[in-house]
């Protein structure tokens, strides 16, 4: 019987050999712990026309399966909206969150795959910081994961893409996700 090799994400090696160095060595840290360092990957997507078609949510929830690599559930709504005949508890998106070694692997994939493909891709923003050193930016298209039949899509939705990093600030989480990779459109100095 043959013994499986665990196989270590791309990523993950580079953010241990390249990157925790070099961002240790530039922002003085006394101790590898104090390095930033990515904590989970959250992919959320709203369904539009979920109150009146309950499959469009069944099928958010396979295509972010398949996108993730990891089982999404269904969120719900909090409260009763009647003006949209909204209940509370009904199903009206869809999100997974990612850590380990899946939220390394679906990095490298929305890096070095996904967004090139995006049309007229320049970079993604580098003002969608919140303040603590997370970061969020939105997809237009699901189609830009080659995971996803483009024949088998019936409509084209987005999803938000949020990036928990432990730095204590914007610049900190900003230097992180650079040395990983993320190809924001201007590089600041």
């Amino acid at each position: 019987m043959a013994t499986k090799t665990k196989v270590t994400p791309r990523l993950k090696e580079k953010y241990a050999n390249e990157v925790a160095p070099a961002l240790q060595k530039r922002f003085n840290y006394k101790s590898f712990m104090q390095v930033p360092r990515l904590e989970k990957i959250s992919i959320n997507r709203g369904v539009n026309g979920a109150v009146n078609d309950k499959k469009l949510v069944d099928i958010a929830l396979e295509e972010l399966s398949t996108i993730s690599g990891q089982k999404a559930v269904a969120t719900m709504s909090k409260k009763d909206i009647s003006n949209f005949k909204l209940r509370k508890n009904m199903p009206i998106g869809a999100k997974v969150t990612l850590r380990g070694e899946k939220m390394y692997e679906f990095l490298d994939r929305l890096i070095s795959v996904a967004l090139p493909r995006v049309r007229d891709f320049k970079g993604v923003n580098e003002k969608s910081f919140d303040g603590r050193g997370n970061y969020t930016m939105g997809v237009t298209e699901q189609i830009i994961f080659p995971e996803i039949d483009i024949d088998k899509v019936s409509r084209i939705t987005g999803m938000d893409i949020t990036f928990v990093t432990s730095a204590q600030n914007d610049e900190e989480a900003y230097e992180l996700l650079k040395e990983l990779g993320m190809p924001f459109k201007n590089v600041k100095k």
